[in-house]
């Protein structure tokens, strides 16, 4: 199973990003996955959640991001997608795609995003 990250990139404080997470080499759908997530780690702190979907599209999302972040999914495509808007400084960092298959779980390579002030 392979995780690959896109859409990273620089912008300015209040513009927006979509974040793309396409699998491969998975049995079945990434509907199948248990849980996709997304985290995110700036330099020099801890990794931390940033929004989840299980596998019947039910999502969740950090305080941090709540009404600025969509996680959505295209099953065709394999692929979920991380809509972020009103960007903040505060959101750089880099961003990794996470699944879970049963008892196994992966991480892409993740995408930086950077935003400036």
């Amino acid at each position: 199973v392979q995780l690959v990250e896109s859409g990273g990139g620089s912008v300015q404080s209040g513009g927006s990003l979509r974040l793309s997470c396409t699998a491969s080499g998975i049995s079945g759908s990434i509907s199948s996955f248990k849980v996709v997530a997304w985290h995110r780690q700036a330099p020099g702190k801890q990794r931390e959640l940033v929004a989840s979907m299980t596998a019947g599209g039910s999502t969740d999302y950090a305080d941090s991001v709540k009404d600025r972040a969509t996680m959505s999914r295209d099953i065709r495509k394999n692929t979920v997608y991380l809509q972020m808007n009103n960007l903040k400084p505060d959101d750089t960092a880099v961003y990794y795609c996470n699944a879970f298959q049963g008892t196994a779980g992966y991480w892409g390579p993740g995408t930086q995003v950077t935003v400036s002030s």
